[in-house]
């Protein structure tokens, strides 16, 4: 059995979702799982040779990941560097289509792992939610702009759920799988 770090940082939720989901994929495969937020204050107590891999998950909200997940990575990337990670980067342009949407995105994720000196072995984009039954008036209006500006439901009597479950099995189940090889051939 290996053991394998899930830290993540949300802002409403959807990245949470996200990381319990591959945190139970793992389990399935019967390894052990540490599932903890970046703001958890035990976070600090984390040590992580105590790990066979470690997956980050940090959505995106305005061009910035949560300073929290910044704040550990940035701190920890000696050793992040040397070991077996993915990046799971969780925002609503990993859904898009549109070149712009994307080089930003791509952007981001790059200022992100400069600012940090993290080099993630693999980063995979994850789609986000529209939480609208969450969401304040303004931040509800503006959401909706956004929606139709990219053709997506805008009804906000509901959430609408972007993300590929079904991408992230394959994700998990994959970066498990390399895991377990490498630690067969050491």
């Amino acid at each position: 059995m290996m053991n394998f770090l899930m830290v993540y940082g949300t802002t409403e939720g959807q990245t949470r979702k996200i990381a319990q989901f591959v945190s139970e994929r793992i389990r399935v495969r019967n390894h052990g799982v540490t599932l903890i937020d970046a703001t958890d204050p035990r976070i600090g107590d984390v040590k992580l040779r105590d790990y066979d891999g470690a997956i980050v998950a940090a959505s995106l909200h305005v061009g910035r990941f949560q300073s929290a997940i910044e704040d550990f990575v940035r701190s920890r990337h000696d050793t992040l560097n040397g070991m077996r990670t993915v990046f799971l980067p969780v925002s609503l342009s990993a859904a898009s289509e549109d070149a712009d949407d994307i080089k930003g995105l791509e952007e981001c994720i790059r200022r992100f792992t400069t600012d940090t000196a993290w080099k993630p072995g693999e980063i995979h984009n994850a789609a986000g939610a529209f939480r609208y039954t969450q969401y304040d008036f303004f931040k509800r209006w503006g959401m909706k702009l956004i929606a139709h500006q990219k053709g997506v439901s805008t009804d906000a009597s509901h959430d609408l759920e972007l993300t590929d479950w079904m991408a992230l099995t394959r994700i998990a189940d994959a970066f498990v799988a390399t895991v377990e090889k490498a630690r067969a051939h050491a």
